[in-house]
């Protein structure tokens, strides 16, 4: 009885075909394994050719898909930016994130009570003078150790406060310190090799970090979208985890953020907490709760640094072209990080240049560099690059609600720009001067005439925000249908 193959051969002495046909005293169960073999042979080959198949179409939706680079220094806003897009035109998708983003803002809660912290106890180890035994005036402050022992020597010291602060400030901040352990927790949790050196909550490109943050809050394994948080049992131990010790102090972190004294020693120490990304003291009494969920607004506040380039993909849920694909690169600010956003200048539609205008802040990676002038020297880098010739420019003016506090400060903006001379101090002057800036070298610079197109935007408002994105968003879209010659 003649075996039958899955190979046909038509030329017996076809090298191919003698290797395909069966030994000749193959066993029935041989025959069965060998056509068993040969069957999933040709299934993987099938699921190989449907993956090709499948890359080539990705690669054509890819082609026509719509793509920007988000640019700017490190803290201008590229990161709130992105949420606001995808809020804008993906809400579906950018809800279904919430309970991920429900760990940063507690993160972010608990590192300003960290700063603060902070702050009390450098204002008690720079005001406590050492003086001699038996000369304390009780008219000028307070002891905080006690006065040595008859035993003693003679010139034996104690500490003696000069701060407004009380015991009582000693105290909350006591009960408050549960939280530190926390934050170092979450922190090497989002990124391991963390170190004390970095002054944001940081997470590495692609970790997939809000996966593993819903699956914390689901109680392991699980996306997160549509349950309640987890809370954890009494074996759990509630000491770990933030939402419980946050609702646990509670009240001291509001008693501690509204006290008048410490309000004084923020202010005459200079330092401006709500100036700060990622800060939720104000909202405390609403987010240390157990049933604690963010709203929209929280999350476009929420303070989260990507360290790499991080690439996000959505599909238009609304608008002009509902289902077109957008792909949005949001790439580190820092210096070092700079070199990465070349490969990314040639397949791109539009980049949004962030440019804060924090004329009296420094770069954090370089105590001497002015921030708005390194925004100004990327933008004429940006501007005058061959590749970027044909990409449509739009520049955000950013930070405009931190700009407007600085100036009703009273800080002058010609003590760190003297180009600026004796115009008027205040928001519209200040804007339109820093605009010309920008739009001269825009204009000058760029290789081809070009549109100049920018807003005024605080990013952290989403309701103002989305509005200017749609008006962006058509103006993407038109110059890219123009591109392809659609229109």
């Amino acid at each position: 009885m003649a075996s039958s193959s899955l190979f046909t051969a038509n030329d017996a002495d076809d090298p191919l075909s003698k290797a395909l046909q069966p030994p000749p005293d193959e066993s029935p169960d041989e025959r069965a394994r060998r056509i068993q073999q040969q069957k999933e042979a040709q299934a993987i080959s099938h699921r190989i050719d449907e993956d090709i198949q499948e890359s080539r179409k990705a690669f054509e939706r890819r082609k026509k898909a719509i793509k920007i680079l988000l640019l700017g220094q490190a803290e201008s806003g590229k990161s709130t930016t992105l949420k606001n897009f995808q809020l804008a035109f993906s809400p579906q998708h950018f809800r279904s994130e919430r309970a991920a983003w429900r760990t940063i803002i507690q993160l972010n809660l608990i590192r300003s009570i960290k700063r603060l912290l902070e702050v009390l106890q450098e204002e008690w180890d720079e005001s406590a003078q050492p003086l001699r035994s038996g000369t304390i005036d009780k008219g000028k402050g307070k002891a905080v150790a006690t006065a040595p022992l008859p035993r003693s020597p003679p010139k034996a010291t104690v500490r003696f406060s000069t701060s407004p602060l009380t015991d009582q400030h000693r105290r909350m901040r006591m009960r408050l310190s549960p939280l530190l352990p926390i934050e170092e927790q979450l922190t090497r949790k989002l990124l391991p090799e963390a170190n004390d050196r970095l002054q944001d909550v940081c997470v590495r490109a692609g970790s997939g970090w809000k996966g593993l943050l819903a699956g914390m809050q689901d109680g392991g394994g699980g996306d997160g979208k549509g349950r309640e948080p987890r809370r954890p049992s009494t074996a759990e131990g509630k000491k770990d985890d933030p939402t419980a010790v946050l609702a646990a102090c509670r009240d001291d972190i509001i008693a501690l953020w509204e006290d008048p004294i410490v309000k004084s020693v923020l202010k005459r120490r200079g330092i401006r907490l709500q100036d700060m990304p990622g800060f939720f003291l104000n909202d405390a009494a609403r987010i240390a709760t157990m049933n604690y969920e963010p709203t929209d607004e929280d999350i476009v506040r929420a303070r989260l640094r990507t360290l790499g380039v991080e690439e996000h993909r959505f599909t238009m849920e609304s608008g002009a072209l509902p289902g077109s694909e957008w792909y949005i690169y949001d790439v580190g600010g820092s210096r070092n990080n700079r070199p990465m956003w070349i490969p990314y200048f040639d397949d791109i539609q539009a980049i949004i240049f962030l440019a804060p205008l924090a004329f009296n802040l420094m770069l954090e990676e370089d105590a001497k560099v002015n921030r708005l002038e390194d925004s100004i020297m990327l933008w004429k880098d940006i501007c005058q690059n061959q590749l970027l010739s044909k990409t449509t420019l739009i520049l955000f003016l950013n930070k405009m609600d931190i700009l407007q506090a600085t100036l009703a400060a009273g800080i002058r903006v010609n003590k760190y720009v003297p180009s600026y001379g004796d115009q008027p101090n205040d928001v519209q002057h200040v804007t339109k001067y820093f605009r010309d800036k920008f739009r001269g070298y825009h204009k000058r610079l760029s290789p081809q005439a070009r549109s100049f197109y920018w807003h005024e935007t605080s990013v952290v408002d989403t309701r103002s925000t989305a509005a200017i994105l749609v008006g962006v968003r058509e103006g993407i879209l038109r110059a890219h249908l123009q591109s392809v010659n659609v229109i």
